[in-house]
């Protein structure tokens, strides 16, 4: 088979470089580079590669919003490059063509690349309709980045990963940050679905806690936990949210 058509799209010059030098020895031509979203856009549908390797973060669309504006009947094959780490992948991995996490592995790149020729050369392209409406999903539920937050006449914006954890009080929830506390109308169900991927685990009918902020967990009697966060706060990992929790923290739970 002729050699595979690439488009590189990274908004880091470095990492487009590293992604070319790395197809220098493979059977690929590349066909363009984008250091936007909107670019990448442009010129996908412009070159209409076989293959593209799309960074997730980028300005003025991310790769989501740029796959998401695809057409599914003239979708190239996606490769995500991303930094990323597991669980933040866990929400579109069994959905993405492939992956690859920065900084970029050498035998990984040259795996992921093999396999995306083998399915070129196939035309296996029966699952990339439901790909794409999978990503398309995941886009409409994607973490905030801010929350916000009215009181006293003022709206604050609260960052995600500065809270340390969230508090169920009825309809409204309490966002614990460093000293501060702020109260907001919102289910702590509905929440959670706005904070998935983004490091939060429930661990409590009434408690969402940010990942990075546990420092202990200390196990206590009926299978229930008491999890000690870095500014010594401490809550409870009840048994019914344990096997969730294993999935984040660890098997040994």
């Amino acid at each position: 088979m002729k050699n595979l058509s690439v488009l590189i799209a990274d908004d880091e010059p470095l990492a487009r470089e590293g992604i070319r030098l790395l197809l220098q020895d493979e059977e690929a031509e590349i066909a363009g580079e984008a250091a936007s979203g909107k670019e990448a856009l442009k010129q996908i549908n412009y070159f209409k590669p076989d293959l593209v390797y799309l960074d997730v973060q980028m300005p003025e669309m991310d790769g989501f919003e740029v796959l998401s504006a695809l057409e599914a009947e003239s979708l190239p094959y996606i490769i995500f490059v991303t930094a990323y780490d597991q669980y933040a992948l866990r929400a579109f991995e069994v959905n993405a063509i492939d992956y690859l996490l920065k900084p970029l592995d050498e035998e990984r790149f040259r795996i992921s690349f093999q396999r995306a020729k083998s399915m070129i050369e196939k035309e296996e392209r029966k699952d990339l309709r439901e790909n794409l409406q999978a990503l398309r999903g995941y886009l409409k539920r994607k973490t905030p980045e801010r929350i916000l937050v009215k009181t006293g006449g003022r709206i604050y914006f609260i960052r995600v990963p500065e809270i340390d954890w969230i508090e169920a009080q009825g309809n409204y929830v309490l966002l614990h940050v460093g000293k501060e506390s702020h109260l907001i109308r919102e289910p702590i169900g509905e929440l959670e679905a706005q904070l998935q991927g983004g490091g939060f685990l429930r661990i409590h009918r009434s408690t969402l806690v940010n990942v990075e902020r546990i420092r202990e967990l200390r196990q206590l009697l009926h299978g229930d936990y008491r999890v000690w966060l870095h500014d010594g706060t401490q809550l409870t990992l009840s048994r019914r949210y344990r096997n969730k929790a294993r999935d984040v923290l660890g098997q040994n739970l």
